[in-house]
């Protein structure tokens, strides 16, 4: 755990990270992801459900093209693969084994592939499957040695393996016991690999016993966070495609740190990005003749001599009191850096103490890392059932990376929630809230508008009381992401007009009048004049007589020589706005040639210092 932050890249000034964005996982992963899709094409597989369920075989393709397309938006430099076993005819790069067909290699996801799944949907898509690969005999063992022939044969460095096993038949050989050792003893070796072996378990008649034969075949969960075997089969599309969004990739840690409770006493924990904001993915640009990715490099010259300036020959520069402060790379970084990464307790407060305009940042989860220090997840849940027991924070002074600033944060202990079935529906941790310094803090002179009676007060919390629904965030979807890949979907796949997309965060207003009723009259009644029409334009301000028939213009805000005096000293002039500054430069007869904020500022301390 020592040497932890040798993995950590050393970023300069120039490439830091904007503040509140969270960097990209952790950097001892290395490599891309390698994920094998292993679906039975048995002819049980291919049984429609009552009540037109889609058969389970159909289900699996839908859950493998989203995979397939959420891959290439998020994550389109790791590799898939599309395997077949219990087919009747046989595909594979060696042609070694029977009953086994090779959809697709391990390789990155493209179109062509999202094109070719979906001719493996719906009715037609049985049809053609049945045609291309067929239904015969089941030999599992073959398939896991080609599977493993998949990923010996990547020349890529991958960082993670998982092969994913989807089957509605708990006993795959009929009971032939020799075919069962076959296939634990390939598993074996494909764990010894480092690859992890899950099972999607479809539902059958009868139900799936995992205990009959998978249950020595797929890998225990990587970490205590990590989703076990779940004993209840998928019956529904939701559910299996929940099952492998929790499997697809694997959890990274932002950082690893040591959380210090005390002199000696440190707990070896993992901090998570749980929300991260969706952006449309950078352009690339091509060279028009060709359409080939081109690279941009950047030079440094010297303004006088034109030569090429080398990183050895660029120092860097503070102007301070119109001194300019020369100092080395090895000089800023030394600045830059307050103390090792790591978390710090300082105390404890009561819940009552965090208020909500505390919230500057997205919040990141912290979970004990039993690896890095043995007896980490005891003590760690002990810490986090008597701050829940007493309703308190932890607060900490943290550094998350080698050379960022420290921050203050309180860590709220959060409860394991799970559903009827079993799944974790929220983990145990803490929640990591990042905190505010007094700088950050800005004092408003909120403009003085007339206060509401308290029957018009009432009548509002009626309407609040008839409008309020749980949000759930993964309930809406980001409209201008989803239509912007939908069309870059439709174009990629030549369809003639990209899907359909519904606005979910439009208001229902249909829904909204019949819930409120009577109610938006009533408080239209109380707060409004009577002849008030909202859709009818404003009326034209009216020129005053005593005022020389103009309209009456704000009053300057004037700012003496020694307030501007006393706030250079204090460091708050950047607290002016750009019209008060303005205003203080033509007082004092300077001339700017710039109107940002900065320039007007330097103008002023140059003035008044002078």
């Amino acid at each position: 755990m020592a040497a932890w932050n040798a993995f950590f890249r050393n970023e300069d000034e120039d490439g830091a990270q904007e503040e509140g964005e969270q960097p990209e996982g952790d950097y001892k992963v290395l490599g891309r992801d390698g994920l094998v899709f292993l679906v039975d094409a048995s002819k049980e597989m291919f049984i429609k459900g009552e009540d037109g369920e889609p058969s389970n075989f159909d289900m699996t393709m839908q859950v493998v093209r989203s995979v397939y397309t959420r891959k290439i938006i998020s994550s389109p430099r790791d590799l898939m693969a599309l395997v077949f076993y219990s087919t009747k005819q046989s595909k594979d790069p060696t042609n070694s084994f029977k009953h086994v067909y090779v959809y697709h290699s391990l390789s990155e996801p493209g179109a062509k592939r999202v094109q070719e799944v979906d001719a493996l949907r719906g009715e037609n898509g049985a049809r053609i499957a049945a045609e291309t690969m067929g239904s015969g005999e089941t030999s599992l063992s073959d398939a896991l040695w080609c599977c493993a022939n998949l990923y010996r044969d990547c020349k890529l460095r991958l960082g993670h393996k998982r092969l994913l096993i989807f089957t509605c038949r708990d006993q795959p050989h009929g009971g032939d016991s020799a075919k069962d050792r076959q296939a634990r003893t390939q598993a074996s070796d494909l764990k010894e690999t480092g690859v992890f072996v899950d099972l999607m378990h479809l539902m059958k008649p009868g139900g799936f016993d995992v205990s009959n034969f998978y249950c020595d075949v797929i890998s225990p969960p990587e970490d205590e966070s990590e989703l076990g075997l779940q004993m209840e089969p998928c019956t529904k599309l939701e559910d299996l495609q929940k099952r492998v969004r929790a499997k697809e990739r694997k959890k990274r840690t932002m950082a690893r740190l040591n959380l210090c409770l005390g002199e000696g006493i440190n707990v070896a924990v993992g901090m998570y990005t749980t929300a991260v904001t969706v952006r449309k993915s950078a352009p690339v640009r091509l060279y028009r003749e060709s359409n080939e990715p081109v690279r941009s490099k950047t030079r440094t010259f010297h303004t006088q001599t034109g030569s090429l300036l080398l990183p050895s020959e660029i120092k860097k520069a503070q102007v301070y009191g119109k001194k300019q402060i020369v100092m080395e790379k090895d000089e800023v970084d030394s600045i830059k850096k307050f103390d090792d990464p790591g978390l710090f307790l300082i105390g404890f407060k009561p819940m009552e103490s965090l208020k909500l305009h505390h919230h500057i940042r997205p919040s990141v989860f912290l979970y004990p890392e039993e690896g890095e220090v043995k007896g980490s997840s005891c003590l760690f849940s002990a810490l986090m059932t008597k701050c829940i027991e007493r309703n308190v924070f932890t607060l900490c002074r943290c550094i998350s990376r080698r050379n960022y600033p420290p921050r203050f944060v309180a860590l709220v202990a959060q409860k394991e929630e799970v559903d009827d079935g079993k799944v974790q529906i929220t983990p145990p941790g803490f929640n990591v809230i990042f905190l505010p310094y007094a700088d950050d803090v800005r004092s408003l002179d909120p403009p003085q508008l007339p206060c509401a009676s308290p029957v018009q007060v009432d009548k509002m919390k009626e309407i609040v009381s008839k409008l309020r629904f749980k949000y759930r965030a993964e309930a809406f979807e980001n409209p201008v992401i989803q239509q912007h890949y939908r069309n870059l979907e439709a174009l990629a796949l030549d369809m003639m007009a990209p899907d359909d997309m519904e606005d979910l965060i439009m208001p229902k207003v249909d829904q909204i009048d019949r819930r409120l009723g009577p109610l938006v009259q009533d408080f239209k009644d109380l707060v409004y004049p009577a002849d008030y029409n909202p859709d009818s334009k404003p009326a034209a301000k009216r020129k005053t007589a005593d005022t020389g028939g103009t309209t009456q213009k704000k009053p300057k805000v004037e700012v003496t020589e020694d307030e501007l005096r006393v706030s250079i000293q204090k460091g708050t002039l950047g607290k002016m706005t750009v019209a008060v500054l303005k205003e203080a430069c033509k007082q004092f007869g300077i001339r700017t040639t710039g109107t940002k904020k900065q320039e007007l500022i330097d103008a002023l301390t140059a003035q008044l210092d002078s």
